[in-house]
C-alpha cells in the first residue's frame, strides 16, 4: 500500500504542522466517507430518540469550517448561508430542508474554503500567530488551538456518523478503504 492509496494518513515522522494538518485531514476524509453518497432518506436518518442525521452533521461541520478559519481566524463575516442566523443548532435542524446536493456542497466548498485559509495563515506566521478570537480576558487563541479545536469537533461527529452511517446501511470501519474517493457532491 503506498501513500497514494491512502493520502488522508499524518505522516508517522513529521514536524508539528504536518502531525496537526494530517490529524485534521484524516478526520476529514473520515468524516466524509461515512457521509458519502447517502440519498435524502439516508442522510436524513436518525437513531432512536437523537435528533441527529449525518446530513446535519455535513451542515453544521460545514459551519465549523467557517467560523473557524473565517471568523475566529481573520475576523470575517462568515457569508451565506450561516450570516445573520441566532436561533441554536440550526444548521442540524436546517439541513432537513436541504436536498444532498446542497448539503455536500456547503460541506466541500467550505472544507476547500478552510484549506486555502489555513495555508496562507501557516505560510504567514506559523502555529504560533494569534488569530482574531478573543476570550472575555482579551487574550487571543492562536492558530495552533483553532486547529486542535477543530480536530476535537470532527472526532466527536466523526464518531456520531459512524454510528449514524451503520445503522443506515451498515457501512463499518475506522478509515476509509485504501484509494476511497468521494462518490458524491464536488468532491465526487
Amino acid at each position: 500500500m503506498s501513500e497514494n492509496d491512502m493520502p488522508w494518513e499524518p505522516p508517522l515522522a513529521g514536524s508539528e504542522v504536518e502531525h496537526l494538518v494530517g490529524a485534521l485531514e484524516r478526520l476529514r476524509t473520515t468524516f466524509r466517507w461515512k457521509a458519502d453518497d447517502l440519498d435524502g432518506a439516508g442522510l436524513q436518518a436518525r437513531i432512536g430518540a437523537s435528533s441527529l442525521t449525518i446530513g446535519g452533521l455535513l451542515k453544521h461541520l460545514a459551519w465549523a469550517e467557517d467560523v473557524t478559519f473565517v471568523a475566529k481566524l481573520r475576523g470575517e463575516p462568515i457569508g451565506a448561508p450561516w450570516e445573520g442566523r441566532t436561533e441554536e443548532d440550526w444548521e442540524f435542524t436546517s439541513a432537513a430542508d436541504d436536498t444532498p446536493e446542497q448539503l455536500y456542497a456547503f460541506w466541500d466548498d467550505a472544507v476547500e474554503r478552510s484549506r486555502a485559509s489555513l495555508d496562507a495563515a501557516l505560510a504567514d506566521g506559523g502555529l504560533d500567530q494569534l488569530a482574531h478570537i478573543s476570550g472575555a480576558d482579551g487574550v487571543h487563541a492562536s492558530l495552533r488551538r483553532l486547529v486542535c479545536d477543530l480536530i476535537e469537533e470532527y472526532g466527536r461527529h466523526t464518531g456520531h456518523a459512524d454510528l449514524l452511517r451503520e445503522a443506515v446501511d451498515g457501512t463499518v470501519g475506522e478509515d476509509p478503504p485504501p484509494g476511497w474517493r468521494a462518490r458524491s457532491g464536488r468532491a465526487g
